[in-house]
């Protein structure tokens, strides 16, 4: 077991994927004709949409980063360009996939994420990413963190159709502790302008057998995680797991969050939590 702080050491999960899709392909081949067309918590996509979406990225992740497949050029001057292309592509890669019928759908999606976890095994978790973790404010990223971005991304996509459908969520520590771990680790870009003394230290806690605690303190130049400290910290926050990845990926709106989290002594250094949003667009 771990015995270091959660936040501080590499998330090695490659092997993941292949488990987390296969529970993926198993739930669209059990979904009947009409499921696919229920509303998701994210307002703009159907399970159908849903599903396109996690096609899309996965054979788009393989055509660029796997076989060097560039079909445009694109110019990024800001985050705000980033955004702009996350979603242009998104909504692009929807519009097409959305149109297949089920089986054809899922008998694609066992394909790419057979190629997908193949590719993410093959690996070296610490050499350079292709691509940032921008929600965390990285420029540049190791390939863990994008496996474990890409993870999430998997996991949470799921979840919404699986919330959508009223089937049981994947809520197993070994599936969805590193899901939000690798959430968290946006937190020192969410507080980078969070101007508290030294040493000021922030508890947030995901309730749950697969949640956790993760402490985070004020450095001389940054926030960033630690061990528990020797003295009371200034904030605590608790999010019950259940709720804690809609929160990270804008699956439920901050007022109905805020009314399920508990925040004890400085609130406003708590709720501050409530700003991370774990997905680029």
């Amino acid at each position: 077991m771990n015995s270091q702080p959660n936040g501080t050491t590499p998330i090695l999960c490659a092997h993941l994927l292949r488990m987390v899709d296969q529970k993926l392909v198993d739930l669209l081949g059990s979904l009947v004709r009409s499921q696919w067309d229920l509303q998701t918590v994210a307002p703009l996509w159907k399970v159908r949409d849903v599903a396109a979406h996690v096609l899309d990225t996965a054979l788009r992740k393989l055509s660029m980063v796997r076989d060097s497949c560039y079909v445009e050029t694109v110019t990024i001057r800001s985050p705000q360009d980033v955004v702009a292309l996350v979603n242009r592509l998104n909504a692009e890669g929807v519009t097409v996939y959305r149109r297949l019928s089920p089986p054809i759908l899922t008998e694609m999606m066992k394909s790419a994420c057979e190629q997908s976890a193949r590719f993410h095994e093959s690996l070296d978790p610490f050499a350079p990413a292709t691509f940032n973790v921008s929600w965390a404010g990285e420029e540049k990223s190791l390939n863990w963190f994008d496996t474990a971005r890409e993870l999430t991304e998997r996991w949470h996509h799921q979840q919404q159709i699986r919330l959508a459908t009223n089937r049981p969520g994947i809520m197993t520590p070994d599936l969805y502790h590193p899901v939000l771990d690798c959430f968290v680790r946006g937190l020192p870009y969410v507080y980078r302008d969070v101007d508290t003394p030294v040493g000021t230290a922030l508890l947030l806690e995901i309730s749950g057998e697969c949640g956790g605690q993760w402490f985070l303190s004020r450095g001389t130049t940054r926030w960033d995680f630690v061990s528990p400290p020797a003295k009371a910290v200034a904030s605590r926050v608790t999010i019950p797991q259940a709720l804690a990845w809609r929160v990270f990926t804008k699956g439920i709106v901050r007022v109905s969050a805020r009314r399920q989290i508990a925040v004890d002594r400085n609130r406003h250094l708590g709720q501050k939590v409530l700003d991370l949003i774990a997905i680029v667009a």
